[in-house]
């Protein structure tokens, strides 16, 4: 078995008293995409930060590509090739949306280089490329997030609740554009709340609930128990 681009063993991690994440394990293996669902309160986004180095685990560990990483400063996960979309459309609403992506040529990709590889999965930003980015629907933001991700080659990329607020179509949308993203190559841990649309183009799928993952497997197979598992009857 080859090693996975991302393993979570036993992970602990708690806010205060409060212990969120109770014993997490959790395999992305290389150029997969993995559904992480599971309803509010399950500690989904909270794993996303402890793998991203945003929080720190009271136990347990986390390998990139068979290395340890639980000391790593997010930074230096980023150097390694981990890059995370948060929830919440994280772009700077002041600035026009070529202003936001060439932001990141300052990470030392050149700036023509920034803006083809956006524009080839989004065409819709090049026409609003112009257009100050707190102006666009929360859509077109949700694409900015994802092509600012995308310009930092990552190796591996954390997609936390992309579909919030946004209308289906909108949702279709960008989930066929995280295939054709995992289709190049890169790994993608996607967490989702609603998860038909994510299960479609995943390769493998985890359910979380109360800060456990309580089933893994095929897409079809958790999608078959996704109903049972979300009530309770695998706790």
């Amino acid at each position: 078995m080859s090693v996975p681009i991302l393993e979570a063993v036993g992970v602990r991690a708690a806010y205060g008293r409060i212990e969120v994440l109770r014993g997490v394990d959790l395999r992305v293996p290389k150029g997969a995409v993995v559904a992480l669902l599971g309803p509010n309160g399950a500690g989904k986004s909270t794993l996303l930060k402890v793998i991203s180095g945003q929080m720190r685990q009271t136990a347990g560990d986390i390998h990139m590509a068979g290395v340890s990483v639980r000391d790593a400063q997010p930074e230096e996960l980023a150097r390694a090739g981990l890059t995370t979309v948060p929830e919440g459309r994280s772009v700077f609403p002041n600035l026009t949306v070529e202003e936001n992506l060439r932001l990141m040529s300052y990470a030392g990709v050149p700036a023509a280089q920034v803006l083809d590889t956006a524009f080839t999965y989004f065409p819709r930003l090049h026409e609003r490329r112009l257009q100050m980015a707190g102006t666009m629907s929360g859509g077109e933001q949700q694409m900015l997030a994802l092509a600012r991700a995308l310009t930092s080659d990552p190796a591996l990329l954390l997609l936390d609740e992309l579909s919030m607020g946004l209308a289906p179509l909108i949702v279709e949308e960008l989930y066929e554009t995280v295939g054709r993203i995992a289709r190049s190559g890169v790994s993608v841990l996607v967490v989702e709340q609603f998860a038909r649309t994510a299960l479609r183009i995943s390769d493998h799928a985890a359910v979380m609930v109360g800060g456990r993952v309580v089933a893994s497997g095929g897409p079809e197979e958790i999608q078959s128990i996704m109903t049972e598992v979300m009530l309770g009857g695998a706790a």
